[in-house]
């Protein structure tokens, strides 16, 4: 039986036919999409304009959503990139000094779609138990929905796989960045002494992946997914930044592993990448990706770095996961998750070239794996000096 609070203004429609009825907030209408939770705890703004979350519908666990409101700091990017937002309870007024404006409108003007008064631990054991499903999601004021056409919608999804999403999240052209992380009272910061130039590849880039480049001194040039390696090396870098992004990385990996490759080939470049950018670079080097069952979201992922034996609480993002069998010579896997064993990090064997799967960067935190960011400042640096 569907579950259905009085007077429902909601629907999200599973393509198995399951439906959750609820009470809709922010825009009006319906999306298809993915469908994934998300475990943690704050930082629901931050995650709903996250450029990683394209094509998905997000179910948070935790309940207490809208609380603190919105405010224009907290965006990882312009607008809200994934397709909606599902919850337990309808979102509060915001009590936070820091709040613009509350998460209902914020949501309505930027055309993102949600359902409250959801059981979200039925749906989260749903898509545990039976992989990320495709859901059309519906809100309508007045409570009409063609619940037949929802879940053909469902079922006509695409989904993730085969898809290369970050051509819609990259950026459309160039532009410099030097905007350095928030910190108490002063909040947002300058880099006035770049001590490093370095080339980000933006597959879906978080600003504070950005932010955090720069507060390790790095002076960033921010180029759009579809770079070629002669333009990369044109701007004469340091070192070579690659993002996060959304959708299939064989699918990105399309265009962007040859570049990749070209800048391994023609330099020796210290090279660091991001969640698809990890990804990206495991591809190039010659590794597999592979479709997980329902993915890692949240704040609270385990990881341990399997050569200091160190355990890290790290933020999660991702649907596909670099496959460690098919790591080649020459390429060590430095990090695995705790909770299934899968591969969060990898580094070639005589180069400082490295990557990870979760998110050093990620805001409002854990902060466990920031440090990820000097090591790359330390490379660049030892291969200056």
């Amino acid at each position: 039986m569907p579950e259905s609070p009085s007077h429902p203004t909601a629907c999200l429609a599973l393509a198995d036919g399951t439906l959750f009825y609820g009470r809709g907030f922010g825009a009006t209408g319906q999306t298809t999409a993915e469908l994934c939770f998300n475990t943690a705890m704050t930082g629901y703004q931050e995650i709903m304009t996250d450029p990683s979350y394209a094509g998905q519908v997000v179910t948070f666990t935790f309940p207490h959503v809208g609380n603190v409101g919105v405010n224009p700091e907290d965006d990882e990017t312009q607008d809200p990139v994934a397709e909606g937002m599902v919850v337990k309870w309808d979102p509060t007024e915001p009590s936070n000094w820091r709040a613009a404006e509350a998460l209902q409108p914020w949501l309505a003007r930027r055309g993102r779609i949600g359902i409250g008064g959801v059981d979200t631990r039925r749906l989260t054991r749903a898509i545990r138990q039976q992989g990320a499903p495709h859901v059309a999601l519906a809100h309508d004021p007045e409570g009409k929905f063609d619940i037949d056409a929802l879940v053909k919608a469902a079922r006509a999804f695409r989904g993730l796989e085969g898809r290369d999403l970050a051509k819609g999240v990259t950026c459309a052209q160039s532009y410099r960045w030097d905007e350095t992380r928030w910190a108490w009272p002063e909040g947002f910061g300058r880099l006035d002494q770049p001590r490093h130039r370095v080339v980000a590849i933006d597959y879906g880039a978080k600003r504070n992946i950005l932010r955090s480049l720069a507060s390790v001194g790095c002076e960033v040039t921010v180029l759009p997914a579809t770079a070629t390696a002669d333009e990369v090396l044109a701007l004469a870098p340091d070192g070579v930044f690659l993002s996060n992004g959304p959708g299939d990385p064989a699918a990105t990996g399309q265009y962007a592993v040859p570049m990749i490759s070209e800048v391994l080939d023609r330099s020796e470049l210290p090279v660091f990448g991001i969640c698809l950018g990890h990804q990206m670079l495991a591809l190039a080097l010659g590794a597999r990706t592979i479709k997980m069952n329902h993915g890692h979201h949240g704040a609270n992922h385990p990881v341990k770095d399997v050569e200091t034996g160190k355990v890290e609480i790290t933020s999660m993002n991702h649907g596909f996961t670099v496959d460690s069998q098919t790591l080649p010579a020459g390429v060590r896997e430095t990090h695995v998750s705790l909770f299934d064993g899968s591969n969060c990090g990898v580094r070639m064997t005589d180069r400082p070239v490295f990557s990870v799967q979760y998110h050093p960067e990620a805001s409002p935190g854990p902060q466990d794996s920031a440090y990820l960011f000097e090591r790359f400042a330390a490379a660049m640096a030892e291969r200056a000096s």
